[in-house]
């Protein structure tokens, strides 16, 4: 249900109702703490509240599955990092320089250079 472009909620209130819990990470609920999962109404149940007056809900804790790295570094040196994306290539990326007294342009570019060699060669090979 939309109104004004915004989605409304549907407000119930289920009186005495009874509510079997299945939980992963704490043996019984803790007041106050969410816990994600899903509440479903009971095959025995009715949704009609004069029909039934004590509905049976179960909770089934979802525990989250931690998200994988994005773009995994493959490749940490002085200069780069290359990291692996999810389609398996491989992308170089900069690590900030630093410009200063005694910075030479030609030893920076020899020593990237060298080093994305080094790289390329441990991940794709010769």
């Amino acid at each position: 249900m939309y109104k004004n472009n915004e989605k409304v909620w549907n407000n119930n209130t289920h009186l005495s109702v009874n509510l079997k819990t299945q939980l992963r990470s704490d043996r019984r609920m803790k007041t106050g703490k969410g816990y994600p999962g899903v509440l479903q109404l009971d095959e025995e149940s009715t949704v009609d509240e004069f029909l039934c007056r004590d509905p049976h809900f179960t909770f089934t804790e979802i525990v989250p599955q931690p998200t994988p790295k994005r773009s995994p570094r493959v490749y940490d040196g002085d200069y780069i990092t290359v990291t692996r994306r999810a389609d398996g290539s491989y992308h170089p990326n900069f690590k900030p320089m630093k410009v200063g007294e005694g910075f030479s342009v030609a030893r920076y570019a020899s020593n990237v250079a060298n080093e994305l060699l080094w790289a390329l060669e441990g991940l794709v090979g010769k």
